[in-house]
């Protein structure tokens, strides 16, 4: 079983409350993917889209930055906050500056924050500073190790 599809067959059954509804277990499968990415990698919107909806049927990319947009307070409750990580504010458990546009490019309305992020990590940026490098930088979750593109 993928790492995707054994994340996506943990958020259906959700520990307790309710079960979830098809747009909260889709913004689930989304953020588990966000939350999978290494420090100092990088996926696309649309390449987090295909993963999910390979396992789901259903999304793309706008629905997966409709996701991000909404992580820090209308999913919030689908991340959990027992990861070991700082706790805090959802952004420590959803490192959402790590997902980019098919160009590189961060969300225009953070590209600072987000860059400055990236840059911390060690994430290969463009020659400019201002994208992300996919070639070396796009991750893609499998049942091995992480691979780059080279």
């Amino acid at each position: 079983m993928s790492v995707v599809a054994s994340t996506i067959a943990s958020v259906n059954q959700p520990p307790s409350g309710p079960p979830l509804t098809d747009v909260e277990e889709y913004a689930a499968a989304v953020l588990d993917v966000v939350r999978s990415i290494p420090s100092g990698r990088a996926m696309t919107y649309g390449l987090i889209a295909e993963i999910v909806g390979e396992e789901l049927g259903r999304g793309g990319p706008r629905q997966v930055g409709s996701v991000l947009a909404g992580s820090g307070s209308r999913y919030a409750h689908l991340v959990p906050d027992d990861d070991g990580g700082p706790g805090g504010d959802d952004g420590d458990r959803v490192p959402w500056w790590r997902v980019v546009n098919a160009a590189g490019s961060p969300p225009q309305q953070h590209l600072t924050e987000a860059l400055d992020a990236l840059r911390a990590e060690g994430c290969p940026l463009s020659k400019d500073g201002r994208r992300v490098n996919l070639r070396r930088a796009v991750w893609f979750p499998e049942d091995a190790e992480p691979t780059a593109l080279r």
